[in-house]
Order: structure tokens, then sequence, then C-alpha cells
């Protein structure tokens, strides 16, 4: 029933930020693509349920040349970024296009958040642990207790933690508490 309910408010949600939204999108859209050279969209290899990959939509923020690492395993990741692109990941803006990926299925509102194709590191720990079992999601447990602050192994902690304890009534508090911390542009380093 949890599962059933879980994805049902996805695609409710989902669909009423989009429309409440479609101004914002339309705006970063417009700014992007007068702004930068190459595509306003960014699709990202992800792993999703079970190990396997999808193409994960985001705003660009990064520079044709970029590396297609973890933005954290760059060095100077800054120097990668374009001038909107940092302004897009400090609000987290630059995500907002993965509400197709969460009305495709392919993603939930809530879950750990996908790896890259190339985070072996991760990708293992998730098998490890069987929390590769769950769907990814846009925010999770890791999100709202550090973000981009936190260890591999922290990250996978918490995505276990969630495995053993989810429910809708989690997801509910997560989803407030990632709103608040969007808000306050909190755990965001690059």
């Amino acid at each position: 029933m949890y599962l059933l309910l879980k994805r049902c408010f996805d695609i409710l949600f989902c669909l009423f930020i989009s429309l409440l939204l479609f101004p914002i999108f339309f705006l970063i859209f417009g700014v992007l693509l007068c702004s930068a050279n190459g595509p306003v969209i960014y699709w990202s290899k992800r792993v999703g349920k079970g190990g396997t990959l999808f193409e994960m939509p985001k705003f660009r923020t990064m520079k044709l040349d970029a590396p297609i690492v973890a933005t954290h395993l760059l060095q100077n990741s800054g120097d990668y970024l374009t001038p909107f692109g940092k302004f897009l990941r400090k609000s987290s803006l630059d995500e907002l296009p993965q509400i197709y990926s969460i009305l495709r299925g392919e993603m939930s509102l809530v879950g750990p958040r996908p790896a890259l194709y190339n985070q072996e590191d991760l990708i293992n720990l998730r098998k490890a642990y069987n929390v590769d079992s769950l769907t990814p999601g846009l925010t999770g447990l890791a999100q709202i207790n550090g973000r981009d602050e936190l260890s591999i192994e922290k990250k996978t902690m918490f995505d276990v933690e969630y495995l053993k304890t989810r429910s809708f009534l989690l997801d509910f508090k997560i989803l407030c508490r990632t709103f608040f911390k969007v808000f306050c542009l909190s755990g965001v380093t690059h």
C-alpha cells in the first residue's frame, strides 16, 4: 500500500509543481539559452533501482568541457561552473527537470540520490546494503543531513536507515525539511 500511495503522491505533486513553477522553468530555460553555449538540459547517466541505468535531466550548470565525474571529485570544481550555474546549484533549481524522471517512474520524490554511472564506490556500497532495491529520489535522508558535506559511507548509512524505516510520514518529513534546507541554501558546497 505504501508504494502505491508513494507513487500516486509523486505523480500528483510533480504535476502540481510543474504548473506552479512553469514561469520559473521558462525563465531559467530562457536565461540558459541566451547565456551559455550548448544544450540547456544536461542528461546525466545515473544508476536507478536494481542497478539499471537511466538518463536524468538537469539544467546545465557546468561548462561543456567539464569532466563527467561527481563534482566533489573535481579539483577546483568552481572553475567548471557557468556563472548562472553557480546560482542554479546553490538554489537547487538545476534539479527541477528531474520532475520528468519522477513522472516516468525512474525516480521518486524521496529516496537515495541516484549515483553517477561511474561512482563505483557508492554503487558497490549501496549494493552491499541492498539500497539499490530502492527507487532513487530527488531528495532523501542524506540531503537533509548534510548533502554535499557527507562522505560516501555516511550517505550510504543514511540510505540504509531510510531503507529500514521508510514510510509515507517519513517521506513527508523529508520533503518538508528539504524545502527548508533549500530555502536556507544549506549543505551545498559546489
